[in-house]
């Protein structure tokens, strides 16, 4: 296929800039692949699973990596930390030119440079001023959550609390696992009343996963490899769910690629030890992708040319997902990380 089929014409006024006001209560979609799609709210998905069911979340932790700081002589310098290079400075997201020092909050220095030749992220930033302060302290004190591009907006306190999901537990995305955004302490305890079986896994969320495709065919793009760590007894666990009748659901595009990384072969593994599966996968998935492990996805409305958008696709089928996607603008849904949520059985 082709990038350019995965375009859409969204209004402005769908692009969710802020939560609903309560997480259980954003809209949901309910898209099964032989029959019409119905229309609820996000509580309600407790009717659409069942005793047995095997659902899995991605526990990652979003931390605060979005740093806004300033030039020597003015002007405003923004941000994204992705992650530490071997000599200990940090690949960073940011589209300016500028190199040279730059001041954040609390009178931490850093020099912001280039790797000449290097492929993909070329940008560096050196931290001068921390003395031995661990990444951890210096987020905590300058650091803000790194909202996507399109939420025109300076992070504030309600998005400390609210892009995080309520069970994020390990640190290490940058974007938020956003299909799990919707759930309350209160509702996955009410599923786990009714006998669903919850587990977690973990998916670190780097630049790969929300990057636009540029390539103009689906098979020329290669995603970048993100970690992941998964209980070693869960593909057995898995294997019995599937065995018993029973569904495996995955909450977000983040958990299936986790999960389908490892069932396909398709990662490099990083450790095995204390019960947990380590490793990397850059797995890619898109229309013709035979899934191996997910019996019904949870997701939410995904930009254009995105890979989510594109494994949504991969598991429904094209035409079926871009038919729910116009019923959704139809009915006035939100899109995107902080918009409602669908459910493909």
């Amino acid at each position: 296929m082709k990038t350019a089929d995965f375009d859409f014409e969204l209004p402005d006024g769908l692009i969710a800039l802020r939560p609903a006001p309560v997480r259980d209560r954003s809209k949901l979609l309910i898209l099964r692949r032989d029959g019409p799609a119905e229309h609820r709210s996000f509580i309600n998905i407790t009717d659409y699973l069942d005793v047995g069911d095997l659902l899995i979340l991605n526990n990652t932790r979003v931390m605060p990596v979005r740093l806004i700081g300033s030039k020597p002589l003015g002007g405003r310098i923004d941000l994204i930390l992705v992650r530490e290079d071997a000599n200990g400075a940090w690949e960073v997201l940011y589209k300016g030119r500028y190199q040279g020092p730059v001041t954040f909050r609390g009178d931490v220095e850093a020099e912001l440079f280039e790797i000449p030749g290097v492929a993909g992220e070329t940008r560096r930033l050196r931290f001068s001023s921390a003395g031995n302060r661990h990444i951890s302290e210096i987020l905590e004190h300058c650091g803000s959550m790194p909202l996507p591009p399109y939420i025109k907006r300076t992070p504030d306190e309600d998005d400390i609390q609210r892009y995080q999901t309520v069970y994020a537990e390990k640190c290490g995305s940058i974007a938020a696992p956003t299909a799990g955004l919707h759930f309350t302490d209160d509702l996955l305890r009410s599923l786990s009343e009714k006998g669903v079986l919850i587990r977690v896994l973990t998916l670190h969320v780097g630049p790969g996963t929300f990057k636009p495709i540029k390539a103009d065919r689906l098979c020329d793009h290669s995603m970048q490899s993100e970690y992941f760590e998964i209980e070693s007894s869960l593909p057995n666990e898995i294997d019995r769910t599937k065995k018993a009748g029973k569904r495996v659901i995955t909450v977000g595009t983040t958990a299936t690629r986790a999960l389908e990384g490892f069932m396909s072969g398709r990662y490099e593994a990083g450790g095995n030890g204390d019960g947990i599966i380590r490793g990397t996968t850059d797995i890619f998935i898109h229309p013709g992708y035979e899934f191996r492990a997910v019996d019904a996805l949870l997701t939410n409305f995904h930009l254009p040319r995105s890979t989510p958008l594109m494994l949504a696709a991969a598991f429904c089928g094209f035409t079926k997902l871009m038919e729910a996607y116009d019923e959704a603008m139809g009915g006035g849904y939100r899109f995107f990380s902080y918009g409602d949520a669908m459910l493909i059985l």
